[in-house]
């Protein structure tokens, strides 16, 4: 079956925030590049979406120079390069479209954050009949602070909170809720066998 891996958000942004220091895989990037490599071996389409938020002065606006892929990533000619302005790759991109063109019918999902934009992808992809596999751990996230947490607190604050969700929560949570729903959920190693 036709199939494109679609790298979401695995941008030098993260690295710019505090919480990226309580991230569940700082070097996630890592584990991408080796999930591209193997899609490249097997043929696949690598379609690569950084998200950008135009104007808002943060990590994500593009004026600030950090809306780029993390190093160790590079695109190779041909391969789709998508900016988004929502969580998900499809709603502000042509995505579709280019996977339509390419006739591909099944999606590998990997980056950044697990429980968000590749959560959200993932979910949307499943719903537009697309077959998907989210590899977890090619996904990263920072930890969530409570709904009623003070705004701006230090990241150790966050971190001492018991309220705080953790990292490993929030993709144990993810994965609970994609698996036989939205996605197969698998692992680097299950899909290399090393």
């Amino acid at each position: 079956m036709p199939t494109a891996l679609v790298v979401i958000d695995v941008q030098e942004s993260f690295r710019q925030r505090e919480s990226w220091q309580a991230a569940s895989d700082p070097d996630v990037a890592e584990k991408v590049a080796r999930l591209v490599g193997l899609a490249r071996e097997r043929g696949h389409l690598v379609v690569w979406v950084l998200h950008s938020e135009p104007g808002t002065g943060t990590v994500f606006d593009p004026d600030n120079g950090h809306v780029r892929l993390m190093d160790g990533l590079t695109p190779q000619a041909g391969e789709p390069q998508l900016t988004k302005t929502a969580h998900n790759a499809f709603t502000t991109t042509n995505l579709q479209q280019i996977l339509t063109a390419h006739g591909v019918r099944a999606l590998i999902t990997c980056g950044i954050r697990t429980e968000q934009c590749v959560e959200t992808t993932t979910r949307l992809a499943s719903d537009l009949g697309y077959d998907v596999t989210f590899v977890t751990d090619a996904t990263a996230t920072e930890p969530i602070e409570h709904r009623d947490a003070p705004a701006g607190r230090p990241l150790a604050e966050v971190l001492a909170d018991p309220r705080t969700l953790l990292p490993a929560d929030i993709i144990a949570r993810t994965e609970y809720a994609l698996a036989g729903r939205f996605a197969t959920v698998t692992t680097l190693k299950e899909l290399t066998g090393s």
